[in-house]
């Protein structure tokens, strides 16, 4: 349990901003189990200012291509004296320090050719300037068969030693896993050889299921998808990748469901857009999968909801200490998962609800769902009746894990009115746009171009159905760059939202059997984010849960 620098602060962390954070955790968090300060990437780059980065930076490192602390960011770190003084900052508040690293050896390094320390090789012996990381251009990889390969992982990670970090993630390494397998070996003996404990974090995701007992043995956590923002498809995600990965869970090797992107983000220009019940919802989801909890937003902007969800001791006791955690039943969206207390053989349940109120598929379709690729002549034709429709949803789906760039593109799309008119969908604002990394845009037609939407899969849009609209027409297809050979396959699907389809109860019954649990007899029902006990429950239980929301529950027979 911890936090995580990047959601809220990017590549701009300061030494100021840290210990800030640092002091808040201490005062605020600890008491409830609460104890990682990380800094997340680039810390090394004087010129950050955002999520994005920079190109042909300038990045600081000493005289054997090893990364150190920006000076104008970190000014304890001046004089080679790297993330010491700030660690030992951190550990004076009871709290353990760590920091980011990526995969591989500085570019600028390989540019100088900088002796690696301690042999008689240099940077240009070991650059594997092949296998590079696709979305960040400040490093090589490493060709672990060449000489001086495993010294220069060890001469870094002897220098992240000294300066007494505790927790490393290591970026660009988890996916492709088997492609990086020789340099997650490497990093696992160079820590191992410090002689310092060190809580090893492999990113981004997704981690190939079929690396389970590998990476289990290597790391102490790694991602199982890319990077979660406080989108509701993404979190919706995660069941199925949670639920993959339960039985490959072990003591000290976690599958980690990414950071929690709540409270103030993106630097402090605005807060998590997932609503309520959404954000109870991962919270319930990752304490009961038991995923490392780190928190991604700006401790000190902590806000009433927030701080009740990071602070109930009840729920982080599931997180932390619970065993035997599994999914029960994935029931069309009406999910259940169980654990059980290992002090007395209490039972936990965990019931959502991930249902729409508009189901989005296709009993709700009038045209059967598209799958699309990016060959050129794989296209779906949208021509869909909107009579009594109220809400137009536009969704693509991505079949499998996706790396890389891959955009929908609805060309053309346009409502067509019962006068025959076309009305471009340009012309009208959408209602919301969940799209991957915020990339829903709507460009416009010129010199004979059709106009269209593009959204990075997976991807939701809805758009209000104007007046006198009957039908949506639009051709969608997938775009990949051409020297990115993908075999990606994408379902489009386009829903109408009616009076009649649109479910406006409060929330949906989620029946559990409790012999699926184990439970014969009468059990004393507690609601645990609400601090409630709720009476007695036998047989069968079936709580109320609402769209996008989870409860969680303890079981209790005595």
């Amino acid at each position: 349990m911890g936090w995580n620098s990047w959601d809220c602060f990017a590549t701009t962390i300061t030494e100021v901003q840290t210990q800030a954070q640092a002091a808040f955790m201490a005062d605020k968090l600890k008491v409830h189990g609460w104890q990682y300060i990380v800094i997340d990437a680039q810390w090394f780059e004087p010129g950050a200012q955002s999520h994005e980065y920079r190109k042909d930076a300038v990045l600081t490192m000493d005289g054997f291509g090893r990364l150190q602390p920006a000076p104008n960011r970190f000014p304890s770190a001046a004089d080679g004296n790297g993330f010491r003084a700030l660690a030992a900052h951190v550990h004076s508040l009871g709290l353990k320090f760590g920091i980011h690293l990526m995969r591989g050896i500085p570019r600028q390094a390989v540019e100088k050719n900088l002796p690696i320390l301690g042999t008689r090789f240099h940077a240009q012996d070991i650059a594997d300037k092949v296998h590079t990381c696709t979305w960040n251009a400040d490093m090589f990889g490493i060709d672990m068969s060449k000489p001086g390969a495993q010294e220069y992982y060890d001469s870094v990670f002897a220098l992240i030693a000294d300066w007494d970090v505790d927790y490393v993630k290591v970026d660009d390494l988890s996916r492709p896993y088997f492609q990086n397998l020789p340099e997650v070996e490497a990093v696992r003996r160079a820590i191992d050889k410090t002689g310092r404990p060190m809580v090893l974090s492999l990113s981004p995701g997704a981690t190939d299921i079929k690396a389970a007992a590998h990476v289990a043995a290597h790391a102490n956590l790694w991602r199982i998808s890319d990077d979660l923002w406080d989108r509701w498809l993404s979190v919706r995600d995660q069941f199925g990748r949670l639920a993959l990965w339960s039985q490959h869970r072990i003591a000290g090797a976690w599958p980690d469901a990414d950071m929690l992107p709540l409270g103030t983000l993106v630097l402090g220009k605005r807060g998590t857009r997932l609503t309520v019940d959404e954000q109870i919802t991962l919270m319930t989801l990752w304490s009961i999968a038991r995923s490392p909890l780190m928190y991604g937003g700006d401790m000190t902007k902590l806000d009433e909801l927030t701080m009740s969800l990071l602070t109930n001791d009840e729920v982080l006791a599931i997180n932390q200490r619970s065993i035997g955690n599994r999914p029960l039943f994935d029931h069309d969206g009406l999910v259940a998962w169980t654990a059980e207390d290992p002090g007395n053989g209490d039972k936990y349940l965990a019931v959502f609800n991930a249902r729409d109120r508009v189901r989005l598929d296709e009993s709700n379709a009038r045209q059967p769902a598209a799958v699309i690729t990016p060959a050129a002549d794989s296209v779906a034709s949208i021509d869909t009746d909107l009579t009594d429709g109220r809400r137009l949803f536009l969704l693509a789906t991505p079949l499998s894990d996706i790396e890389g760039f891959l955009a929908v593109r609805w060309q053309n799309p346009r409502f067509v009115f019962a006068d025959g008119n076309e009305h471009g969908l340009d012309e009208f604002p959408w209602s919301s746009a969940d799209a991957l990394w915020d990339s829903a845009t709507f460009k416009k037609g010129s010199a004979g171009q059709a106009s269209e939407l593009r959204a990075q899969p997976a991807a939701l849009v809805e758009y209000a159905v104007p007046a006198g609209a009957r039908r949506f027409r639009a051709t969608a297809r997938l775009e990949r760059p051409h020297d990115h050979e993908t075999q990606d396959k994408v379902r489009v699907l386009t829903v109408v939202g009616t009076e009649s389809n649109e479910d406006k109860r409060t929330g949906l019954p989620v029946e559990v059997a409790l012999d699926q649990l184990g439970i014969i007899g009468e059990v004393k029902v507690r609601d645990l984010w609400k601090h409630a006990d709720l009476g007695t429950a036998k047989g069968r239980f079936s709580p109320e849960i609402p769209f996008h929301g989870a409860r969680l529950f303890r079981l209790s027979s005595r």
